[in-house]
């Protein structure tokens, strides 16, 4: 048996505790990389805050993998037996632009599900934990929105940069714009979906391949929070899946219209 209530607390001590570490630097002058392309940028923050959650992790669960987007951890999520899977600053953009819109994401996963979840936001103050209880956030209790018509519902354009396709984000956004009443784009893929989760935003899509640490610990809460999160073919969707579709579940056949639309 799981021990999945340990997992979550252990998930929120970690994320926690990596998020301490990045404000240490948030808002100071500190100095930028880039990774794949001009717009993956990397700081010593994210290097820092992964070594930090990792620590706590290892602490606890001594063996177990650790999947996260800087380097000295895999990259890969394990079919079989446990892993933890980090992202020490998801909207690294965000953060070095003094946005306060970034997060500290530790999910863990057992032979490929998600059973513990926590995204930690220390700049807006927000803590979403998710587990086999449900979702919270800020301790208190949360669900999707109950929206149903699309010329009222909120969507949000996620997983797209430098090194995504223009023409397929710009299609999608354009679909979506006609489909939904107002669109918003927040530069933390993590944030979007935690909103997802909490009735902030009705729908949030994207068409193309994901890291497991940009979406894993979102798309459990939305779950949680009595949502729907399919790939874009609405299949069940898994962290391998082609592109992600999060929504309250009213809008999600109106979510998949606009994916379909990108060729």
């Amino acid at each position: 048996m799981v021990d999945a209530e340990r997992r979550v607390t252990v998930a929120r001590r970690a994320a926690n505790a990596g998020a301490n570490v990045a404000m240490e630097s948030f808002r100071t002058d500190i100095a930028v990389e880039t990774k794949a392309h001009e717009t993956d940028p990397v700081t010593q923050a994210d290097r820092d805050t992964q070594d930090r959650v990792a620590s706590v992790l290892t602490d606890a669960y001594p063996g177990e993998v650790i999947v996260g987007e800087e380097r000295g951890t895999h990259d890969t999520v394990p079919d079989r037996g446990a892993a933890w899977v980090i992202d020490p600053i998801d909207g690294t953009s965000n953060y070095i632009r003094g946005v306060r819109t970034w997060a500290t994401s530790v999910a863990c996963v057992v032979d490929g599900e998600c059973v513990a979840a926590a995204n930690v936001f220390p700049a807006l103050d927000d803590t979403y934990i998710a587990g086999p209880d449900g979702i919270t956030r800020n301790d208190t209790p949360i669900t999707v929105s109950t929206e149903t018509e699309p010329n009222a519902g909120v969507v949000s354009p996620t997983l797209w940069g430098g090194a995504s396709p223009h023409d397929e984000f710009i299609t999608a956004v354009g679909e979506a714009v006609e489909m939904f009443g107002d669109l918003r784009r927040s530069g933390c893929t993590q944030g979007s979906l935690s909103r997802v989760a909490s009735g902030g935003l009705d729908v949030a899509i994207s068409t193309v391949d994901h890291h497991p640490w940009d979406t894993i610990a979102g798309a459990f809460m939305v779950e949680r929070a009595g949502g729907t999160v399919t790939d874009v073919d609405g299949n069940r969707w898994r962290y391998d899946a082609p592109g992600l579709v999060a929504t309250n579940g009213r809008l999600h056949e109106e979510a998949l219209d606009v994916v379909h639309t990108v060729d």
